[in-house]
C-alpha cells in the first residue's frame, strides 16, 4: 500500500531536517513507540511498536536503516518488523523545501507491505488506519517544531 503526504511547517528548513533525523524527538511522534535503540548514528536502529488496527492490536519488533540522507533535502528509510504471525515491510522517503513565509514543506511516501495474521484480519482497515497514524505523527513532529 502506497501512503502519502505533506505537511507545512512554520520553520526553516535545518531547523525541521534536525528533528526529523533525531531518532529520540521521532520516537516521542510515532503513536505507539515503545522504545528506540540507536545501533549506528544516522545509519540503523532498533525498536518496539505498538499498533491497533480496529479490535487487533500486534507489537512489532523492528530495525529501520536508514538509505539515504542529503541533508537539508532528502531522507530515505527502509524498516522491516516482526509481530505473532506478521510481518511489516515499508520505505519511506521525505524531500524538504522551502515554503512560503520562511517555512518548510515535507512531501512524504511510503510504502508498507504488511503480510501473515494481521493482514489476513484486518486488510480492509490497513490503508485508512495507516493513513490516520500517519497524519497523527506529522501534526506531532509539527506541532513540537513549531511550538520551539
Amino acid at each position: 500500500m502506497l501512503l502519502k503526504g505533506d505537511v507545512t511547517i512554520k520553520a526553516p528548513r535545518k531547523k525541521v531536517w534536525d528533528f526529523l533525523t533525531d531518532p529520540n524527538q521521532l520516537a516521542q511522534c510515532v503513536p505507539g513507540v515503545e522504545k528506540v535503540e540507536e545501533i549506528e548514528p544516522l545509519k540503523k536502529y532498533r525498536g518496539v511498536v505498538s499498533v491497533g488496527l480496529g479490535s487487533v492490536k500486534a507489537r512489532f519488533n523492528g530495525e529501520v536503516d536508514i538509505l539515504e540522507l542529503e541533508e537539508p533535502n532528502r531522507a530515505k528509510l527502509k524498516a522491516h518488523g516482526t509481530a505473532t504471525g506478521s510481518a511489516a515491510d515499508a520505505i519511506s522517503e521525505m524531500t524538504l523545501s522551502d515554503g512560503p513565509d520562511s517555512s518548510t514543506v515535507v512531501t512524504w511516501t511510503a510504502d508498507v507491505s504488511v503480510s501473515g495474521q494481521l493482514a489476513s484480519l484486518v486488510s480492509r482497515l490497513m490503508v485508512p488506519v495507516s493513513q490516520k497514524l500517519a497524519g497523527v505523527f506529522y501534526a506531532e513532529v509539527k506541532k513540537r517544531i513549531e511550538k520551539e
